[in-house]
């Protein structure tokens, strides 16, 4: 499958951030990466190794449980998730009070 465009409508607004985010793909260890945006629904994050879109990841904010999520569309490194069950609000009040990462 081809790169899909960035400018393709979102579900759901975003809040921008620039923190960092344990990933973990299927049967590999995890890893931080840098997170730049996050809604309730997904987030746009820059991956160590470039996994294949559809893939099932696990997004791990400081804090929090790991949470389950798909590759929806990458542009080399970068790439957007989508959760596979929206966070609840007052958790992601949390996740983008977030202090931001050095």
């Amino acid at each position: 499958m081809t790169n899909v465009s960035l400018k393709e409508p979102r579900g759901a607004d975003r809040v921008s951030l620039d923190a960092e985010v344990g990933i973990r793909r299927s049967g590999l260890h995890p890893f931080r990466v840098r997170v730049f945006d996050a809604s309730a629904v997904g987030c746009r994050i820059e991956f160590v190794e470039r996994p294949a879109v559809g893939e099932r990841v696990w997004v791990k904010f400081d804090g929090l449980e790991g949470i389950e999520a798909t590759v929806r569309w990458l542009a080399g490194h970068i790439g957007g998730v989508r959760f596979e069950k929206p966070l609840h609000e007052a958790v992601f009040e949390l996740v983008t009070a977030t202090p931001k990462s050095k």
